[in-house]
């Protein structure tokens, strides 16, 4: 396996999962949609990915491989999965409390 191949095995292999993630962040609530929740939803989406290539690339790096070959492979995906989670909740809370703000100064 070339070495671009393992370093990036673990956003392949999340990336239709990511997808579904994404599209339901996106997604929901269905309203209000304007420029800036498109625009902080974007942003939340992208910062996500970036941690997540952030986080499996840090964890190859310092994984050892005293405990196997694939121990990197395997400490690389569980916590760029976890980061990539921990990211988007961060973002789901924001944007939670910024939409409800807004409904409540509009009412």
């Amino acid at each position: 396996m070339s070495r671009f191949v393992e370093l990036n095995l673990a956003l392949i292999l999340f990336l239709p999962w990511f997808a579904i993630l994404g599209a339901l962040f996106w997604l929901y609530p269905r309203q209000p949609r304007n420029a800036a929740r498109r625009l902080f939803d974007a942003v939340s989406l992208a910062a996500s990915v970036c941690a997540f290539v952030l986080a499996i690339r840090w964890a190859h790096r310092y994984a050892g491989d005293a405990y196997g070959a694939m121990w990197p492979q395997i400490f690389a995906t569980s916590l760029g999965y976890g980061v990539f989670l921990a990211t988007l909740t961060i973002a789901g809370v924001v944007r939670w409390r910024w939409l409800r703000r807004l409904t409540n100064f509009l009412d």
